[in-house]
């Protein structure tokens, strides 16, 4: 896959949204729309709260943003629906569909990202036909309470050992992300400190700086 589609990878989490006058749904897809415009690459949508009609409906509504602006939409685990809204990919962890299955099932068309905390699960995922991998957390994160801290030099490891790209995770923020210069990382994904932020497109433009840093320096 182009690489420069992982560059800012925006993940999707709507409690770390200021207070907002719209609906919820509302408030989410603009604040993607100022991430893209900020200069977000990719956009997963990871709302593991909502189920049904809802998670169906609030997809359609961030789908709907990233096809506008030409920014690719990724389905966080949920193939079915994957399917369903015709998304440009699914990323799914060690404990989802296997990799392989996802391949199966969406095509060699979509993009399928893993989740890998080790040089194993990274060939492994590798070798199921996983376009890219999501490794970390490099910094720790509280968006996922049973991530543990993964040391740099474990992350560097991951990145040497497979020849797709690999997005690093897992609290980036702007004050820490220049960290992870020369590591290998084809971009940072970034929840909180972008959807957390007061200015989303500043807090983009920034991170998005950063970013074209660490990867020019891979």
């Amino acid at each position: 896959m182009n690489r420069d589609l992982l560059r800012l990878y925006a993940i999707t989490d709507r409690h770390c949204l200021k207070q907002s006058s719209t609906s919820e749904a509302e408030a989410l897809a603009m604040a993607v729309e100022q991430a893209i415009l900020g200069g977000a690459t990719m956009v997963q949508f990871r709302e593991k709260e909502l189920t049904g009609a809802r998670l169906e409906q609030d997809a359609r509504a961030v789908q709907a943003i990233c096809r506008k602006h030409g920014v690719p939409f990724i389905m966080n685990n949920d193939v079915a629906l994957a399917q369903k809204l015709d998304a440009d990919g699914v990323h799914v962890g060690q404990s989802d569909l296997p990799a392989a299955e996802a391949r199966r099932l969406l095509g060699p068309a979509k993009i399928i990202g893993v989740t890998a905390r080790t040089v194993a699960e990274a060939q492994a995922a590798e070798a199921a036909g996983a376009d890219y991998l999501g490794s970390g957390a490099v910094f720790g994160t509280s968006t996922k309470l049973d991530a543990k801290t993964m040391p740099l030099e474990t992350f560097r490891a991951i990145t040497a050992s497979v020849q797709i790209p690999v997005v690093a995770i897992g609290g980036i923020s702007a004050a820490n992300a220049g960290t992870l210069k020369s590591h290998g990382a084809a971009g940072l994904a970034v929840v909180s400190s972008l959807f957390g932020a007061a200015d989303i497109t500043e807090a983009a433009r920034t991170l998005r700086a950063i970013a074209d840093e660490v990867v020019a320096d891979r």
